[in-house]
């Protein structure tokens, strides 16, 4: 596979970090703003990437460029995408997947009219232990309770508070606290459970973005409750309750680094399928095989679950009066 990232901030620092330790894939160019030169300069070097670009469209160009991530902020990622597949490239990108619903079944129609492959890069999908957990859950009996947190109080906070928006605090770029980290959670639990037959979410609002809040997923036999915050922080203990046992995620559920089991009348037994790597790394290993294999069947699966994360989301979010400009457009 043939990579051509688009973004330089921090993500794709990160997946530069370790993608040459994954077979088949090779980071041929990068592109980003005129204003991160310098940044996509001293990346290609550092990496070894043979073209960097001030433009994201001469990188589509390339035709060397086989596949596209897309680690850019949220409101860019159904543009960018929509441009990728006219250009006829796979493509990768990040959570959140589209800024609504509707942008992503654009472009997931677009993608099969084009035969192409579009995966959403979201880590607890491919995590060894979060893969793990969903086999555990038969040993919980019937599932009562599901308590996922995932509050981290930002280093933009401040600034925001002071009128500054970064991206993630904005409106326009489709930020908030929903969208950046509660989104890990609420994945999760539809990665888990499928999808809810209701959502409502209770925002703490400044400035007209979901700085924090509580999302109640509910299922036909239990409750899921998924807190994520900007605002503020928490430990992590995430549990998912069941009449025979508990499984407790001591950790980000977009990390998963260990799990526990406790029976109900039992002791706790301590579990790590995770090698020293990356969080990133098991979901670059898994989109290398599946668009080197055109697994279809594995596409589809991965479509479905951004499909009903995203429709999840826009509905705790519009029902909160949280709405984006893309919401507007047809």
């Amino acid at each position: 596979m043939k990579l051509g990232i688009i973004g330089a901030g921090m993500i794709a620092q990160e997946v530069l970090g370790f993608i040459k330790d994954v077979s088949n894939i090779e980071v041929i160019a990068i592109a980003a703003t005129p204003r991160s030169e310098d940044k996509l300069k001293d990346l290609s070097e550092k990496y070894g990437i043979k073209s960097y670009y001030t433009n994201y469209e001469k990188l589509l160009a390339n035709p060397e460029v086989e596949v596209v991530y897309v680690a850019l902020p949220n409101n860019l990622h159904y543009e960018v995408m929509d441009k990728a597949l006219d250009a006829d490239k796979d493509i990768i990108c990040e959570k959140p997947f589209t800024a609504n619903v509707n942008q992503a079944l654009k472009i997931f129609k677009k993608a099969e009219a084009k035969g192409k492959i579009v995966l959403e890069a979201i880590s607890n999908r491919f995590i060894p232990n979060a893969v793990k957990i969903k086999e555990e859950i038969k040993k919980l009996g019937k599932i009562k309770i599901v308590s996922f947190n995932y509050s981290q109080y930002s280093s933009r906070y401040d600034r925001f508070k002071q009128g500054d928006l970064a991206p993630v605090f904005s409106l326009e770029n489709a930020g908030g606290a929903l969208m950046d980290l509660n989104i890990y959670n609420i994945d999760y639990v539809i990665n888990l459970f499928g999808k809810p037959k209701d959502v409502r979410y209770f925002p703490n609002i400044e400035k007209s973005i979901d700085t924090s809040g509580v999302c109640v997923l509910e299922y036909d036999d239990f409750k899921a409750v998924c807190i994520g915050a900007k605002d503020s922080a928490a430990g992590f203990l995430n549990t998912i309750q069941g009449e025979e046992g508990t499984i407790e995620i001591p950790d980000t559920v977009s990390t998963i680094g260990s799990y526990r089991i406790k029976k109900t009348h039992g002791d706790y037994q301590t579990y790590n399928e995770n090698e020293d790597k990356s969080r990133l790394f098991y979901e670059f290993v898994e989109f290398e095989k599946i668009i080197r294999e055109r697994d279809m069947e594995r596409v589809e699966k991965l479509k479905e679950i951004t499909l009903n994360t995203a429709e999840t989301l826009n509905q705790a979010r519009i029902e909160a009066g949280i709405f984006f400009p893309a919401d507007t457009e047809n």
